[in-house]
């Protein structure tokens, strides 16, 4: 396994829990389960925003990496709400419609914040 280059996004969490938004080894990219949290801390009620949010934070750990969304090959959708299947779907359709990733999406009994409808994880191979 080659070297790893650790990317941080400033989560307050990547301390305290110890992780890093993404790790780089050799080719692949590796992004942590990525949540809809703004800079200042607010969190959209929306699950479509949110997913977009999520998707937003993961392409600016993919940028730092030296890859873009398109180097995507999997994603992981966690839902606390199967209802917002079709919204969240919506919102990883419009960014990985060509792309089209291995994706799964899983209803969960719950997230870390109870405001995050939907926290996203991704992997990449440049």
């Amino acid at each position: 396994m080659g070297e790893r280059k650790r990317i941080s996004s400033g989560s307050p969490y990547e301390g305290r829990i110890g992780f890093s938004r993404a790790i780089v080894v050799d080719s692949r990219v590796v992004v942590s389960g990525t949540a809809p949290v703004w800079p200042d801390g607010s969190c959209d009620p929306d699950a479509y925003v949110q997913a977009r949010r999520c998707l937003e934070i993961i392409e600016q750990a993919l940028t730092e990496a030296g890859t873009s969304l398109t180097d995507v090959v999997r994603t992981r959708m966690f839902l606390t709400d199967a209802d917002d299947a079709d919204a969240v779907g919506r919102a990883h359709g419009e960014v990985f419609g060509d792309t089209r990733p291995a994706a799964t999406m899983v209803v969960v009994k719950a997230l870390l914040d109870p405001r995050w409808k939907v926290e996203i994880e991704a992997e990449a191979q440049a």
